[in-house]
């Protein structure tokens, strides 16, 4: 009898001390975004640093040097070599990435996504919020930018970009439905994440519709780009921009009101939120509606397949800007 409980205290002394070491178990984590050396990624790259510093996890960020997806491909592939626990990921284009995401998962590494709704080998994907919604919120604000009438554009990073597209496919159905005496000219201008291409896009763009009177963009890069070319011609009070970007990037062109709103989810909070997520998945937690990941706007999640939808989005003009200092 006596053997038998000194037995069974030391299985369940044993089992503690493997629960503890599980849980106190170090993860390797890499964040690969679109992009490095945009505003909106070094920001992305400000919450990586902040998780590894929170929780002392090996966190840390590697991006391609332009928005590419056959450089994202090579990164995940090099992780895979190096036997990283977890990747969180923002693809450039979401169909190159599914064949090495497959592999990762196949070689045991979880594989968090954000802003790719249509990934498929993941084990989730995080979006601050449903993309058709937030694409319907700025739309709303360029028509009243546009006083509800005349001809206006759209950009998208890419036509491969899900997230981008899906922002706009809600602008679009939301100004069929709401905003007759609009006309979209030319839709899905491609601006590959980068301001000078933003920048000539948009001059053409003016010059080949004199009667412009709005934009709706969806790269951060894209608002101050268009916002110069407005500045330079003196079309600043002619034309209105609305898009994602960061304060930043567009300030100094919300100033001058050359860019009317921005629109944005902090991209530090992203990160720290999937980074949460990536060691929930590796320490086994079950993930269910209202799953609260401890970080702003991801504190009530919503499931819809591999997606979770967070409430994270915020609007920022002249009146607010100052409230934000990335």
């Amino acid at each position: 009898m006596r053997r038998s409980i000194i037995w069974l205290l030391l299985l369940t002394l044993t089992l503690s001390l493997f629960a503890t070491a599980a849980a106190a178990k170090t993860w390797t984590i890499v964040n690969v975004p679109k992009v490095s050396g945009i505003a909106w990624f070094d920001r992305m790259n400000e919450g990586v640093k902040r998780f590894a510093e929170d929780t002392g996890h090996n966190a840390y960020q590697v991006g391609p040097s332009r928005a590419d997806a056959a450089l994202q491909v090579q990164i995940v592939e090099d992780l895979i070599a190096q036997g990283v626990d977890a990747i969180t990921i923002v693809p450039f284009s979401v169909e190159p990435l599914e064949p090495v995401l497959r592999k990762a998962r196949e070689a045991g590494i979880v594989v968090i996504g954000h802003e790719g709704s249509n990934l498929q080998n993941v084990d989730w994907d995080l979006e601050a919020f449903v993309n058709e919604a937030y694409g319907a919120a700025l739309m709303d604000r360029l028509a009243e930018a546009m006083n509800y009438e005349g001809e206006f554009a759209t950009f998208v990073g890419s036509l491969t970009s899900k997230s981008h597209n899906e922002w706009i496919d809600g602008a679009m159905a939301r100004q069929k439905e709401m905003y007759p005496n609009m006309r979209v000219v030319a839709e899905r201008l491609e601006c590959y994440d980068d301001q000078t291409t933003a920048y000539n896009k948009m001059r053409e763009l003016v010059m080949t519709y004199p009667n412009l009177k709005g934009v709706q963009t969806s790269a951060s890069t894209a608002p101050p780009g268009a916002g110069l070319v407005l500045e330079e011609l003196g079309l600043q009070d002619e034309i209105a921009i609305v898009g994602t970007s960061l304060v930043s990037a567009a300030g100094q062109y919300i100033e001058t009101g050359a860019v009317d709103v921005i629109a944005f989810w902090d991209p530090a909070d992203a990160a720290y939120a999937m980074n949460v997520l990536a060691v929930a998945v590796l320490e086994g937690k079950e993930i269910t509606d209202g799953y609260d990941l401890g970080v702003p706007g991801y504190n009530n999640l919503v499931i819809d397949g591999k997606v979770l939808y967070g409430e994270a989005w915020v609007f920022v003009d002249k009146t607010n800007m100052a409230d934000y200092d990335f």
